[in-house]
């Protein structure tokens, strides 16, 4: 039963918390409905869990089910509001349901199972319905759950619906896809190294492109099976820079980044918790830029490593330009 409003007309709740990283405390919510009270305490549970386990787990925003038999975790990643909860109630009545919310994976592969109420969208303006899993007939999680897959959700909607295809995703384009989709990853050691080797024991990630969530199941049972390891395609890229001070006039560096990893040709660079993907001539202007470097210096060493095509002075100082754009490097004066 709902709890009675106050006399003003307004819900409220009161919830203490702990956990291992924070001592004890406390908050108080108000609303105006019960719906809306519901909403607000899912949402600011899933935010408490998530900040208490920063820096220790990977959490991707995503749905997760499991293989009752085995405990193999398919992740299926996507955006609020783009399937996943629809997805999770439609396979979790033949698979063990792990959330619609946050998949929370450890150094070993295991999964923490958060199985949230369902948040489900009503109307325009309204606050999602909050719907526990007994209510869909979902099945529970089994005891020891571990990530097996990692796919992409790729919902396509209007007329003809389309039939569900399974693609694997390049290693590149799938770190640039889980980064904005989990939550406190560059508080993990080598976040970016971490995520790399995640992607690879899974043997890779997927994207699922699709209209309907009714034709999943069929489309993601082989996932739920033991996947090959991927060969690996990354390594960790040299962070070595000299001491950012004082930089001579005309002279830029490279910030030290959270952490970088080179991935068949490109570059890709953590940086404040956003990534930048460097291609072309781009990881080699990196690499000049370890100590203070100026435009003649760094056009040198990208000679040494690509040549000397026609205008390439140009592309030298056009690349070096957006770098400064993007804060990767600094120059004299920063």
């Amino acid at each position: 039963m709902p709890p009675e409003p106050t006399p003003g007309g307004r819900f409220t709740a009161s919830v203490t918390s702990t956990s291992t990283k924070h001592p004890a405390g406390s908050f108080r919510l108000e609303a105006a409905s019960f719906e809306e009270l519901a909403e607000n305490l899912t949402s600011r549970l899933t935010v408490a869990a998530i900040l208490a386990n920063a820096g220790e787990l990977t959490m991707l925003h995503a749905c997760g089910v499991a293989e009752p038999g085995t405990g193999a975790v398919v992740a299926l990643v996507a955006k609020s509001g783009t399937g996943k909860t629809t997805a999770a109630s439609v396979l979790a009545r033949s698979y063990g349901y792990v959330t619609d919310e946050t998949v929370a994976i450890a150094w070993d592969g295991s999964v923490i199972p958060f199985p949230k109420p369902l948040s489900v969208k009503r109307g325009e303006g309204a606050p999602k319905r909050q719907v526990g899993p007994d209510e869909f007939g979902l099945q529970p999680a089994p005891a020891m759950p571990f990530i097996q897959s990692i796919v992409l959700l790729n919902r396509v909607q209007g007329n003809p619906a389309t039939a569900p295809v399974l693609e694997k995703v390049p290693l590149a384009d799938a770190v640039l896809a889980l980064i904005p989709d989990s939550s406190s990853q560059a508080e993990v050691v080598d976040p970016l190294q971490s995520l790399c080797r995640l992607i690879e024991s899974v043997g890779g990630v997927w994207q699922v492109t699709y209209s309907e969530a009714a034709d999943l199941p069929a489309a993601l049972e082989p996932l739920f099976r033991l996947q090959p390891a991927s060969g690996t395609e990354w390594e960790p890229a040299s962070m070595e820079s000299s001491e950012l001070g004082h930089l001579p006039a005309g002279s830029v560096q490279r910030r030290v980044p959270e952490d970088a990893v080179a991935i068949d040709g490109d570059l890709l660079v953590m940086l404040d918790n956003e990534i930048v993907r460097l291609s072309g001539i781009g990881p080699a202007v990196w690499e000049a830029c370890a100590g203070p470097a100026n435009l003649e210096q760094i056009t040198n060493h990208v000679c040494r490593a690509h040549g000397q095509p026609e205008g390439y002075r140009a592309a030298v100082a056009g690349a070096v330009e957006q770098l400064l754009a993007k804060s990767i490097l600094v120059c004299s004066g920063v």
